[in-house]
């Protein structure tokens, strides 16, 4: 009499199956893509291009106190938009049992230059310890302004 042998290890694949987890990553990308511009704080203004900007990681917080100043003039406190008249009453209220008295402006680079100063009064008087002005990266090298010209031409 002989013996039946099971032979069962023949039919188990040992191949990864990554199909579902190209899916879910699929999915992922998806969400992020769509996720990702919405988590811009406050206004969306085109600010100054500097060449060698400080870096301020703290105007990202979450609990970051940010005044936006558009193109046409309008003042943003948050997403919220006041009158330069209220902002000074606005901030001193935010800043009412707070440690870091710091405010960070974020202006368009086309705004009226007198629009900013009433700005940076406005929180100036509202007491604010350190203002911050915010401003972009330049994507070029600076171009090197042309030679003075020389007395005899």
């Amino acid at each position: 009499m002989a013996l039946a042998k099971r032979n069962e290890g023949a039919k188990v694949s040992s191949d990864i199956n990554v199909t579902p987890m190209v899916d879910v990553m699929l999915v992922l990308l998806i969400i992020f893509m769509v996720v990702t511009p919405m988590l811009q704080k406050g206004v969306s203004v085109d600010m100054a291009q500097v060449n060698n900007p400080e870096q301020m990681p703290d105007a990202d917080k979450e609990d970051a106190l940010l005044v936006s100043i558009t193109r046409d003039g309008k003042v943003y406190f948050g997403t919220e938009q006041i009158t330069v008249d209220s902002l000074t009453t606005k901030v001193k209220d935010r800043l009412t049992n707070r440690m870091d008295k710091r405010v960070y402006v974020k202006a368009d680079m086309r705004t009226r230059f007198g629009g900013v100063v009433q700005v940076v009064d406005g929180v100036r008087a509202a007491g604010v310890d350190d203002l911050g002005l915010l401003t972009d990266q330049r994507k070029t090298a600076p171009t090197t302004p042309p030679p003075p010209p020389t007395a005899g031409q």
